[in-house]
């Protein structure tokens, strides 16, 4: 009789549940398939992706409640799922969960919203532990009564996976072992934890299966699993967002775990400044997560061995010491969101194959990275503050040279300085070879300067620039003197109708013909001239101007003896100097004999300007035409020169 009871109480139970969901419209699926199991791939919220989905129904219509106040996300032959959940109804939970029994087809079991005692949750853990329940999913728990110590039996069970999210614990005057040990010893290969604000967690009593553990967003701290023998079998350790802060202490936590291979630590407050504090890590840990903490350089002097996959982005990390470690497995690494200045070598990472160095400090990344780093397949350098110049026009080579290995080009290689530059992209971006080879720039300039400097020195000699300088200087400085002449000198009065300039070789015409046919007679002219009239103690300079300052015109004796006279280049520059100073026609030229135009020098261009500008006398050889000649040049020069007393008058006045 008991047991046809047992039978039909059963049968009744399976049949309200089948009209309940039905007249509910609560779909009806099995989920057979797992999720890929991957030491390194956990959802969002820190489940192990290898726990069933159970898929909930979202809309109300397809919620439905029972008699016993609890509400129907889910039913199907292989998963359940069931939302609020409280003392009042925790008994037919209980006795409904026991019908479950080891080879049932209920496999996956979430409850949401549970609101119980303590040993009201004991008692739901324990019912599942001892059904064909393999993946169970609890959240939102609100734990109302006071812990205290209870005999978990974890025999005989299918469980494989546990994962509880979001537990509020309203009484802390608690033994937290109590609470702690139920946790710890249980012998399940993957155990989630998340969003509890669980501060601390016990090393198992024994030697524990533990494959996976999950204590995302808790806050654990540099306690957790310190000499820690009992998890021989972990794989992955999920850490994250949490309160650490020593990184040598993880590392010790790890040491013990001989079979531990990712380990996730980011978002937590590490650190390592100490380089004479040790690290130990399990060497069979091959993937490590440190991202978003308080890491400098430094870290790289706390590392496991034999990693293979290294996250250090979002950390403080301003260059990467050469020498410090060799992690010569290491294959992938993560140093975005730091402060490099520089892409860092691969002395240290001989297998490195993944880099990433997005958003650092970069300007202008070295050109030899990938001479240094010849096994790497990607690079990741973009979203940098890029700096256009020569220096990193080695790098956009790189880029042409590499074969696609720089990821993201080119939209996330921009540059930001020059401010004229900001926003254009690397490949956009070039200068000539001349303008980023500074030894080829040197040498052009050199070159330049050098022609510059040759064209000037053969145009200085060509056209005489420094006589011309030198003759400058002597003018103006007889003019100064001039200027500061007491009044009453006669410095720069008048008294020579012409100043003659000859060559010594022509000084027998001069003396036999010019002299004597312009001073005798009617209407003598006075002549100025060198051996006359030059007055001892002054220089020859300096006579000559002051000849020519006192003379009304300035007679020069052209032949080709003349050209070849440096005292009658100066008398000629003189007094040409004379005729743009004072704005006067005081210039007579005689051509004594015909200069071909190939004896005149260079610097004679004065010279051939006034020959060809202006009307000279021409010497005739023939006696008959010479009185024509006397009488023009009389007229050219014809002048009344103020008297002694018609000087001193002007002077007074």
């Amino acid at each position: 009789v008991t047991q046809t009871m047992s039978f039909l109480r059963n049968f009744f139970l399976y049949k309200c549940l089948f009209a309940l969901s039905f007249w509910n419209h609560v779909s009806l699926s099995v989920e057979d398939e797992l999720f890929t199991s991957a030491s390194s791939n956990f959802t969002e919220d820190g489940s192990n992706q290898k726990i069933k989905s159970l898929p909930l129904l979202y809309t109300n219509r397809h919620q439905s409640k029972a008699n016993y106040d609890w509400v129907v996300i889910q039913n199907s032959t292989e998963s359940l799922s069931l939302s609020e959940i409280t003392n009042d109804n925790v008994k037919e939970l209980v006795t409904l969960l026991s019908n479950f029994r080891q080879g049932s087809r209920l496999q996956n079991l979430t409850l949401t919203n549970v609101s119980v005692d303590w040993n009201a949750l004991m008692e739901i853990f324990q019912t599942v532990w001892h059904s064909s329940i393999e993946y169970f999913n609890i959240s939102s728990v609100t734990q109302l009564s006071d812990i205290n110590r209870y005999n978990f039996d974890y025999s005989g069970t299918s469980m494989k996976a546990l994962t509880v999210k979001k537990i509020l614990i309203t009484d802390f005057y608690f033994i937290q072992d109590d609470l702690y040990r139920i946790f710890a010893d249980m012998n399940i290969a993957d155990m989630t934890i998340t969003d509890s604000d669980m501060i601390h967690m016990l090393c198992p009593s024994s030697k524990s299966p533990f494959r996976y553990l999950n204590f995302l967003k808790n806050d654990l701290t540099d306690f957790l699993f310190q000499k820690c023998d009992n998890l021989l079998q972990l794989e992955t350790l999920i850490l994250q967002k949490n309160k650490f802060e020593s990184l040598p202490k993880v590392s010790f936590m790890t040491s013990r775990m001989k079979s531990l291979k990712y380990l996730d630590m980011s978002n937590n407050l590490l650190r390592h400044d100490r380089a004479d504090v040790q690290c130990q890590w399990a060497e069979s840990l091959t993937e490590l997560d440190l991202s978003s903490n308080q890491l400098a350089d430094a870290v790289f002097e706390c590392l496991p061995v034999n990693v293979k996959k290294l996250g250090l982005q979002n950390n403080q990390i301003s260059n990467v010491p050469r020498g410090v470690a060799e992690l010569k497995s290491l294959e992938e690494l993560n140093l975005a969101s730091n402060r490099l200045a520089d892409l860092p070598g691969c002395s240290g990472f001989p297998s490195l194959q993944f880099l990433n160095t997005e958003m650092n400090s970069i300007l202008t990344p070295s050109a030899d990275f990938f001479q240094s780093c010849p096994r790497v397949r990607e690079l990741q350098a973009g979203h940098n503050p890029f700096k256009c110049s020569c220096e990193l026009q080695a790098f956009i080579h790189l880029e042409r040279q590499s074969g696609g290995k720089l990821f993201g080009w080119p939209a996330a290689y921009v540059c930001e300085y020059p401010e004229g530059l900001r926003g254009t992209e690397l490949k956009d971006f070039h200068l000539s070879l001349l303008a980023c080879n500074t030894t080829l720039l040197l040498v052009t300039a050199l070159l330049l300067t050098l022609v510059l400097v040759a064209v000037v020195a053969f145009l200085c000699i060509y056209l005489d620039v420094p006589w011309y300088v030198r003759m400058t200087w002597q003018w103006t400085q007889t003019k100064r003197r001039a200027w500061h002449n007491p009044p009453g000198d006669p410095g720069t009065v008048l008294q020579f109708h012409a100043f003659v300039s000859y060559s010594e070789r022509d000084s027998l015409w001069v003396k036999n013909e010019l002299i004597p046919n312009l001073e005798k007679g009617e209407g003598c002219v006075q002549l100025c001239q060198h051996e006359r009239n030059f007055i001892p103690g002054k220089s020859i300079v300096e006579n000559i101007i002051n000849c020519i300052e006192k003379s009304y015109k300035s007679i020069f004796v052209l032949s080709p003896n003349f050209v070849q006279s440096e005292w009658c280049h100066y008398e000629l520059y003189f007094a040409h100097h004379k005729l743009f100073s004072d704005h006067s026609n005081s210039l007579i030229l005689i051509l004594l004999e015909p200069i071909p135009p190939y004896l005149i020098p260079a610097r004679y261009h004065k010279l051939k300007a006034l020959m060809a500008k202006r009307t000279y006398l021409e010497w005739p050889k023939e006696r008959s035409k010479r009185a024509l000649f006397w009488a023009n040049l009389r007229a050219a020069i014809s002048i009344n020169l103020p008297t002694a007393d018609e000087n001193q008058y002007e002077e007074t006045d």
